[in-house]
């Protein structure tokens, strides 16, 4: 079987960025929010209060309470409970949680064509391997982190957008909890760990994450030293995988343009190139150390 290339995607926007493809409890989702957002700019005023003054008192930036009001962002369910107390709703903003989960849950795309393929054969595998070297496995993702990646998009994405990929990243985790779970192990470039994209708060969130998954019987998750003087991965980032009684394939993802490998001759060189990054690595117990030592020097 010969290589796959998947660039079949008929929803590009400009710039050649690729949108998700339409979903039908997208747009309730949408509705939702912006009927609470009303709430909240109803609540405010009627408190006297300007956005930056509401955001102070939460511990929430201007930006994010404007974009909150006008719908544009899903409130989280802290940020509803805060508020709720802060305004005196009486449970007007708290009740609304169960109703917003609900409909997040729903407004969950389809992942985009060019995407697709790969996300079934990642829900079915039981192996994954990821070499990274320019940022962290969307798997081990935060989603604050996740949002935060998105929202420095170019060319920009819509806030919709933005949303409804968040919500298609973190849903794709759910294959690390069922048993029995596919074996994971990543390398990460110790470069990617000491950049504090989306502000040190998220930093420091997303280091807790890999400690805590780092430390999971079915992920090994090991850092690429950036003193090494040696490095078999200078070709970039790429993805292997194992799918349930399936060869082995690989992946590849760069400036929009996805691409799956079947071809075992090129999936067995990944491969083959993987085992010596791993090798040149730091080991899975000495990379941890190094993330708690990053945690604790700020």
């Amino acid at each position: 079987m010969g290589a796959v290339t998947l660039v079949t995607d008929t929803c590009i926007g400009p710039g050649g960025e690729r949108r998700p493809e339409p979903h039908e409890g997208t747009e309730s989702a949408a509705e939702l929010n912006r009927a609470v957002g009303k709430q909240v700019r109803l609540l405010r005023e009627r408190a006297g209060w300007t956005q930056k003054e509401l955001g102070n008192r939460l511990g929430y930036s201007e930006d994010l309470i404007a974009s909150l009001e006008r719908g544009r962002r899903t409130p989280q369910p802290e940020f509803l409970d805060a508020a709720d107390d802060l305004l005196g709703a009486g449970g007007l903003l708290s009740v609304t949680k169960e109703d917003i989960a609900q409909a997040k849950a729903k407004a969950r795309v389809r992942h985009p064509a060019w995407f697709r393929d790969y996300a079934r054969l990642e829900g079915e595998a039981v192996e994954i391997n990821f070499y990274n070297n320019h940022d962290i496995p969307g798997l081990f993702q935060t989603e604050r982190r996740a949002r935060a990646l998105y929202e420095m998009r170019k060319p920009l994405l819509d806030e919709e957008t933005i949303e409804q990929r968040v919500a298609s990243r973190i849903d794709r985790q759910k294959i690390l909890t069922p048993w029995p779970p596919p074996m994971v192990t990543a390398v990460v470039e110790e470069a990617v760990l000491r950049r504090p994209l989306g502000g040190w708060e998220v930093h420091k969130e997303q280091l807790e994450q890999l400690l805590r998954l780092g430390r999971l019987r079915n992920v090994e998750l090991q850092v690429m030293p950036m003193e090494r003087t040696e490095h078999a991965g200078m070709g970039g980032p790429f993805t292997l995988l194992i799918p349930k009684g399936k060869p082995q394939v690989g992946y590849t993802e760069v400036q929009n343009h996805a691409r799956l490998a079947t071809d075992a001759e090129e999936v067995r060189i990944l491969a083959a190139r993987y085992g010596t990054i791993r090798a040149q690595a730091l080991t899975p117990r000495e990379s941890l150390e190094l993330i708690e030592r990053m945690q604790t020097s700020r």
